[in-house]
């Protein structure tokens, strides 16, 4: 079974990451989780560490308990950089090459290949052109998209930008660690 790194980020759907970290890690994947200050928000380290029985990253700058660079070895332990789910905040910052926080210094350490992105965010900002153009740069440097699904949204709207299901997550995520030989 495949090492997996979980990468929540700040959407209401972060909530979701808590049963998908599940369904990985009772499929028999290792599953490690880094959040986002923002995820922090809307669910807690302490769920995805009981699920996972790992430690769950967040700071990138914690005191030094490590004789490796965290964000360095996470990268090159993981089979699968699986974010979900992904804003448009963390899909602008990998597509610009910024690495500011825990994760997305892990996602510029990680081979496109191995990086799978599950956006999660509202019609309007999934649809917005800048972020569009972000998902069409990462898919062309051969970053893995499942995409959004339709569906009423938090917000109310009806559209786009539902995190898909995570039976479709699971599934492509399988798929990808079956490409690369480590499922």
């Amino acid at each position: 079974m495949g090492n997996i790194l979980l990468g929540v980020t700040g959407s209401i759907a972060a909530y979701k990451a808590a049963e998908l970290a599940n369904i990985l890690t009772k499929s028999g994947h290792s599953v490690k989780a880094v959040m986002t200050r923002a995820a922090a928000e809307f669910i807690s380290p302490l769920t995805l560490q009981t699920l996972t029985k790992h430690k769950v990253y967040t700071d990138m700058f914690e005191p030094a308990a490590y004789e490796d660079v965290r964000h360095i070895s996470l990268a090159k332990e993981a089979d699968l950089l699986l974010i979900a789910p992904a804003t448009a905040n963390i899909i602008g910052k990998i597509a610009s090459g910024i690495a500011d926080d825990m994760l997305s210094t892990i996602a510029m350490a990680s081979p496109a290949p191995n990086v799978m992105i599950c956006p999660a965010m509202n019609t309007a900002m999934y649809e917005n052109p800048v972020v569009q153009a972000g998902i069409k740069k990462l898919e062309g440097l051969g970053y893995l998209f499942v995409e959004p699904k339709e569906s009423l949204l938090a917000c109310g709207d009806l559209g786009k930008g539902a995190l898909a299901d995570l039976d479709a997550i699971v599934k492509a995520a399988e798929r990808a660690l079956a490409r690369s030989g480590t499922a």
